[in-house]
């Protein structure tokens, strides 16, 4: 059975619009700032994300409190296992277009 191109092209463009991993949280190098957080080692001056593949992406923790979809760890906001947002911490009174505000941070709407 051969599959009309049209419907090829419609399902790739549809897939495309949904969320996928590449909006969970990154996972980067982090400045230290106190301990790093789980799944992170201590490297001179910087949390470095371990080589294991259970690495969450982490934010700096600002204030007391951490994001929507993110938890305390040392210094840092932790992406909870679950979480398909990225956040960023908030500057000035709102958040970009297509982000939402929790606490001092931005959060990408879905």
């Amino acid at each position: 059975m051969r599959i009309p191109t049209t419907l090829v092209v419609a399902l790739g463009l549809a897939a495309a619009c949904l969320p996928s991993a590449m909006a969970q949280q990154p996972v980067r190098l982090l400045p230290k700032i106190g301990s790093c957080p789980i799944g992170y080692y201590s490297s001179r001056d910087y949390c470095v994300p371990s080589k294991s593949g259970n690495v969450r992406g982490a934010i700096e923790q600002v204030g007391n409190g951490c994001p929507i979809g993110f938890y305390a760890s040392g210094s840092y906001c932790l992406s909870s296992p679950s979480n398909q947002r990225q956040a960023i911490e908030k500057t000035g009174n709102g958040c970009p277009v297509g982000w939402f505000s929790s606490g001092r941070y931005c959060v990408q709407s879905r």
